[in-house]
């Protein structure tokens, strides 16, 4: 059994229209996960954050704008700022989120990781605010596992925070997501499931 606490941080990343079923970039069973995130914010975290891929038209990783059909470095358009795709999914509670970090705001870059873009030269500030909140450990959740739910992981664990990736509270975007476990164990990220988390 894993105790969270207040020196912990719950992550959701990405649980936004676009990426559940019916959206622009839709992941497979991505909706399941919603119950499960909605679980663990009951729990005693010290904050809680999400992050939204905030995209202007026209966003570098969309591949209208290179005039292309989808692939898996060219998205279809997808979560463009102020949309409805944009939003947060209507059911997950947000009643104890303290920050939200909207990401991919630059046209010309892309911005998987809630910490940072993948310049790997700005970052978003949820490292700080984290931080100076006293926070040393984080969970994270979301969408899609393969895709911004790794990269935030390896970018936590690098920034130094302990870093658990919630199995059952992530979806991934491609088949068989063994390989993306074990790229995050070679990290030294740990995984677990929502049933394994309790208050104290």
């Amino acid at each position: 059994m894993i105790h969270v606490t207040s020196h912990d941080a719950l992550l959701v990343i990405d649980l936004q229209n676009d990426f559940l079923p019916g959206g622009a970039l839709a992941v497979p069973d991505g909706d399941a996960v919603i119950p499960v995130i909605n679980h663990l914010t009951l729990l005693p975290f010290g904050q809680q954050a999400a992050s939204q891929d905030w995209h202007p038209h026209f966003h570098v990783s969309f591949a209208s704008t290179h005039g292309r059909k989808a692939t898996p470095d060219h998205w279809p358009d997808h979560c463009v700022a102020g949309t409805h795709g944009a939003e947060l999914a209507a059911t997950l509670h947000q009643g104890r989120i303290g920050m939200v970090i909207r990401k991919g705001r630059d046209p010309d870059v892309d911005s998987y990781s809630a910490f940072m873009d993948n310049d790997r030269a700005t970052r978003t500030g949820l490292d700080s605010w984290l931080k100076g909140l006293g926070i040393s450990r984080v969970f994270i959740t979301g969408l899609a596992l393969d895709y911004c739910v790794r990269f935030t992981a390896i970018d936590a664990k690098a920034l130094g925070f302990e870093t658990i990736v919630v199995e059952d509270a992530c979806r991934a975007v491609g088949p068989g997501p063994q390989a993306t476990w074990q790229i995050l164990a070679q990290h030294g990220i740990e995984r677990a499931h929502a049933t394994d988390l309790a208050g104290l």
